[in-house]
């Protein structure tokens, strides 16, 4: 008998869900044994599926070809073959809502790569490193959904994970003013360029509804859990934009910073390579060795070079110095599919785990 948590992947036909699929093969703790999408792939194979569609650089794992892929609203049925999910379905807000808090209602943890929940006040978003104590509001949420065990947790967005460890990383020299442009591979619309032949030589200025997510959801990260809901920092002032570009994976910021207490580049850069959290401490199977990287290169980071760094889980940060309008300016980069998406939502789920709010049924 396995002793791995049975694990079921909502929307496991898109990108993301491939992309929980590959990180998951071989996964120490957790078994993907339940596939879920519309109600146009149900009842198909996933190889069959999912077709020609397979976004991986690496094959479709063996394991899960042959599993057939179950009806995503049929709640009760998918929540009594697993442990817990993790949700990537590609729906409207308010359908995402619903049905993420129906599975927690079955008694079913929900680990969402999705945004509806985000703001939700007793839903915690949490990059473990990060925020792992917000996992706390857990038990109040229990109590609005009249769980015991059923809850949703979430990631953030995949824009701010370039920047907001390194701006928690500097946390006691007290950034209060940042401005960050973001240059976001097309792998964060759910694309290639085989499906978007537009993008290759081209750049869109707009990604919707970015830029809020960018300047809002790293106070969220840096808020505290006061009367069992999450408070969001009010500092720093973060002002973004966020613009795509014909990279595939990998999303590269570009940011300037104001601190109250006046570090020098020695500090920030010895506060980067030090940074650790939980998962480090834990070692957890997801978690990168060293979190944060400094690059000495004047042209690095480069997605081309850097882009996997720590299997895609850790950041890379360059190109810091000071500048003649704010204090200092530097590059990070992350991978936007796997830290930034599946790969932060195993984090939390193997956090979630150790910390004993998902056990097996």
């Amino acid at each position: 008998m396995s002793q791995k948590l049975r694990v079921g992947i909502l929307g496991a036909t898109g990108m993301v869900g491939q992309r929980f699929i590959s990180l998951l093969e071989n996964h120490p703790w957790f078994e993907v044994v339940t596939v879920a999408a519309s109600p146009r792939s149900a009842g198909k194979t996933y190889e069959e599926a999912v077709g020609g569609r397979w976004k991986m650089d690496t094959p479709m794992p063996e394991a899960v070809k042959k599993l057939v892929v179950l009806n995503v609203n049929e709640v009760e049925k998918v929540a009594a073959t697993v442990d817990f999910v993790f949700s990537a379905v590609d729906m409207t807000k308010d359908e995402i809502k619903a049905i993420e808090e129906a599975y927690a209602k079955t008694e079913t943890p929900v680990v969402s790569n999705n945004s509806a929940h985000r703001w939700t006040p007793d839903v915690p978003m949490v990059v473990p490193e990060i925020n792992p104590e917000h996992f706390k509001v857990i038990e109040s949420q229990k109590k609005r959904l009249g769980t015991t065990r059923g809850f949703v947790a979430v990631k953030p967005n995949c824009s701010i994970q370039s920047y907001a460890p390194v701006l928690t990383a500097w946390k006691e020299f007290e950034p209060y003013e940042v401005v960050a442009t973001t240059y976001q591979a097309i792998s964060g619309a759910g694309k290639t360029f085989k499906d978007w032949p537009e993008m290759e030589g081209n750049i869109i200025p707009f990604i919707g509804g970015e830029e809020e997510k960018s300047e809002q959801e790293p106070l969220r990260l840096w808020g505290k859990v006061e009367d069992g809901v999450i408070k969001k920092a009010e500092s720093p002032v973060i002002t973004t934009q966020c613009i795509r570009v014909p990279v595939l994976n990998g999303h590269t910021a570009a940011v300037f910073v104001k601190f109250k207490k006046k570090p020098t580049k020695e500090q920030l850069i010895e506060k980067l390579v030090t940074f650790s959290g939980v998962p480090q401490e834990l070692e957890l199977p997801s978690a990168p060795k060293q979190f944060i990287q400094y690059l000495e290169e004047d042209n690095r980071p480069q997605v081309s070079l850097d882009v996997n760094y720590e299997n895609g889980m850790g950041v890379s940060v360059g190109r810091l110095r000071e500048d003649t309008v704010y204090d200092y300016k530097f590059v990070g980069l992350s991978h936007n599919t796997v830290r930034g998406a599946a790969g932060g939502a195993v984090l939390c789920a193997e956090l979630l785990k150790a910390q004993g709010y998902i056990q097996a049924k």
